[in-house]
């Protein structure tokens, strides 16, 4: 059913649960884009027109119903032969688990919860609909402490034919009413009954009765008393208590008259003024067909001489009785087809059958007294561990019938005994009681959510129980998209506890990521070893080389990934790496005679150039004393001419062009004040490749009395 589209509208998302008559399944309703939950009937089901028709009836005078302590039906459908109801989805838990977390509930939040459940009742009854199942697994609790009441209709729709089938009566006989165990037609008065167990299991953490099956706990509704609340959880209420004990009455005519008299009772119970009210007293009425008795052995007479009354009573009393021990026990009803009055027989006879009975009297009582054997009481072990209860049947000189009956239970521990054959009553020592001890909830066994979403995974545990609180989660880098879930315990086909057990996952959370530095400038060496520092990958088919006016080696581009962005570990990377000049290029050689300032003074010079590598780049910074020769090489392109600046003492003296076309470039010369002091130097003029002054000396290197020219000089002019 997950992933089926239900209705043309309805896509199923997870199974949430289940009874014996339906299973419940989450869905998203695509037309309202709303979360419901969708209810669809088992297929052993499908096939009886009675059921359905019923189905059908019930699950649409349900819908009729407006109550915000009642879960909402918004729709009622088939598809092939699929049956499906439509109704409201709550986010929370059921009571029942609710009960097996942390029964006893305080008093205060019992109440609430009954009431709640009471008005819902109230409700119901006034539209003229019997819920029949109102029991902890139906009740569900939202997370804002709202109680709705699920499953009005088809808990109504139970008949005859479906009462014993497997799965529809063990999981709700034990919130049975008498009248409803028996078969008999079951009213308004039936739902205060179970409402009663509800709030009798709620604050006691038990159900009043337990037995070997079904048909048992069924008899035991007719026939047993149960052990009152107070004697368990001596923290109730009297008044409370009291409420239990009228809802929970066996003759419906001593229960709550209806539902509004019951939700009245529940909603003072709790005032101060009648916490320790009188214990409520019950007079047993005269002609209760229902309570049990000792009933004589009915002989059977003449017709003439039985009224029609006796027969009525008869049959009565027979019909009532084999309701009530349905699929167990008939009475067999005693008749005594003597047709003859004893006095009429012989007197012979009869004192030969006296002496033989007297005889048989005495012979009895010597047996009896010669195997006298002492009566034990049987102690109480449920509850007990197993350990415990052998031990306490042991010391009181009885034996444990063996083998031991071990079944699944939800409400009790593994380990712990839930019921016995024999309790509280005298035996002969030496007798066997049989124990029935709790295998604790049955396992499921854990799926394979690895390579799945943890969203996906998180859903179906929490249809098996297994709540947010109880799922954790570790996250790791990985190759797998982030959120999917890596591995798990417990591992996958192994046995667990939903209602315990904690379940692990480790989630991706994907790729881990580094920063892209930046390659380009960088030598080829240098870039690789940064890639290799930070995990990603530089394969030799990866580096590309081409001319540029960059040196060579000096890497010019990187791809895909560029300064800055997130890359994710193991990654590939490219770069592309400067082979040298292209063949176009052209390395040319200025030659330059510069003169101090003033004759016999030092002046600072500094030299500057422009060419296809790049703008004003610095060649080299010198102190000169005299005429001195420099020899500046530039890189000239077909569309790129090279300028070289000077700057002498911080001011701009001269500049010159070296083009593409130049052949050698001439010497150049930046001349100085050669004149006298008083003389005024002459005003620095703007030279090209090609003027000479004959006057200049020549040096082919500079000057070594500072930094070498490699472009590391600061003092950078930028030439307008």
């Amino acid at each position: 059913m997950i992933g089926h589209e239900l209705g043309g509208r309805y896509e199923i998302i997870s199974r949430i649960g289940g009874g014996g008559m339906a299973l419940v399944y989450k869905a998203h309703d695509v037309l309202l884009n709303r979360k419901v939950a969708v209810k669809v009937l088992r297929q052993q089901f499908v096939h009886d027109e009675e059921f359905i028709r019923r189905f059908r009836r019930e699950a649409q005078a349900a819908a009729s119903l407006s109550h915000p302590n009642v879960v909402s039906i918004y729709d009622v459908g088939q598809e092939e032969d699929v049956h499906f109801i439509v109704m409201e989805y709550v986010e929370g838990s059921n009571l029942n688990e609710i009960i097996h977390e942390r029964a006893p509930l305080q008093p205060e939040e019992a109440v609430h919860i009954a009431a709640q459940i009471c008005d819902a009742l109230v409700s119901a009854h006034q539209n003229q609909i019997i819920h029949r199942d109102i029991k902890p697994h139906n009740i569900l609790i939202g997370k804002n402490g709202r109680v709705k009441v699920t499953d009005f209709g088809i808990a109504r729709a139970v008949t005859a034919s479906t009462i014993t089938q497997t799965g529809s009566v063990v999981g709700s006989v034990h919130y049975f009413s008498p009248e409803h165990a028996k078969g008999t037609s079951t009213g308004e008065k039936s739902d205060l009954y179970s409402l009663g167990i509800v709030l009798y299991q709620m604050l006691t953490g038990k159900l009043p009765f337990h037995g070997e099956s079904p048909i048992s706990v069924a008899l035991k509704h007719l026939q047993e008393t149960f052990v009152e609340p107070r004697v368990i959880n001596t923290l109730i209420p009297q008044s409370v208590e009291n409420v239990i004990l009228r809802a929970m009455r066996k003759n419906p005519a001593e229960r709550y008259a209806s539902a509004s008299d019951m939700l009245r009772d529940l909603e003072t119970c709790m005032l101060p003024e009648r916490l320790h009210e009188p214990k409520v007293v019950f007079t047993p009425i005269a002609d209760d067909m229902d309570e049990t008795r000792i009933m004589p052995a009915i002989r059977q007479t003449s017709g003439a001489n039985r009224s029609a009354d006796d027969q009525s009573v008869q049959s009565r009393d027979r019909t009532a009785a084999g309701a009530a021990l349905s699929g167990t026990q008939q009475i067999e009803w005693e008749e005594d087809t003597k047709r003859k009055a004893w006095w009429k027989r012989p007197a012979t006879m009869i004192i030969t059958t006296l002496v033989i009975i007297a005889g048989l009297y005495f012979a009895v009582r010597a047996v009896t007294n010669s195997l006298d054997v002492p009566e034990v009481t049987v102690p109480y072990v449920i509850n007990h561990t197993e350990d415990e209860a052998k031990q306490m049947l042991e010391e009181a000189g009885l034996v444990v019938e063996d083998p031991i009956e071990r079944e699944y239970s939800d409400e009790v521990e593994a380990g712990y005994v839930y019921n016995q054959s024999k309790a509280n009553m005298k035996v002969k020592k030496g007798a066997s009681i049989k124990l029935y001890v709790s295998k604790g909830s049955e396992l499921s066994t854990m799926t394979s959510y690895v390579g799945q979403p943890i969203a996906n995974a998180k859903e179906d545990l929490a249809a098996l129980g297994v709540g947010d609180d109880r799922i954790t989660t570790t996250q790791e880098f990985s190759d797998q998209e982030p959120g999917t879930i890596l591995s798990q315990t417990p591992e996958a086909n192994a046995q667990f506890d939903p209602k315990t057990e904690t379940v692990h996952f480790i989630v991706s959370k994907g790729q881990e990521t580094v920063v892209m530095p930046k390659l380009v400038g960088k030598k080829e060496a240098e870039a690789k070893v940064m890639l290799s520092q930070l995990g990603l990958v530089l394969k030799d088919d990866n580096i590309v080389r081409e001319p540029s006016y960059e040196p060579e080696g000096t890497v010019i581009k990187q791809f895909p990934y560029q300064e800055g962005e997130d890359v994710g570990k193991g990654a590939e990377v490219s770069i592309t790496v400067s082979s040298g000049l292209p063949k176009d290029a052209l390395e040319k050689t200025l030659p330059i005679m510069i003169s101090p300032a003033q004759a016999g003074t030092t002046s600072e010079i500094k030299i500057t150039y422009s060419d296809a590598k790049g703008e004003n780049i610095v060649w080299g910074t010198r102190k000169i004393k005299d005429t001195q020769k420099f020899s500046v090489k530039v890189i000239v392109a077909p569309n790129k001419d090279a300028t070289v600046t000077v700057i002498r003492d911080n001011q701009f003296v001269n500049s010159f062009t070296v083009t593409y076309e130049d052949q050698t470039p001439t010497d150049q010369t930046v001349p100085g004040q050669g004149q006298p002091e008083t003389e005024q130097p002459s005003q620095p003029t703007t030279g090209t490749v090609g003027t000479d002054d004959p006057t200049a000396t020549t040096n082919d290197q500079p000057t070594t009395d500072t930094n070498p020219p490699d472009g590391g000089d600061e003092d950078t002019h930028q030439h307008d």
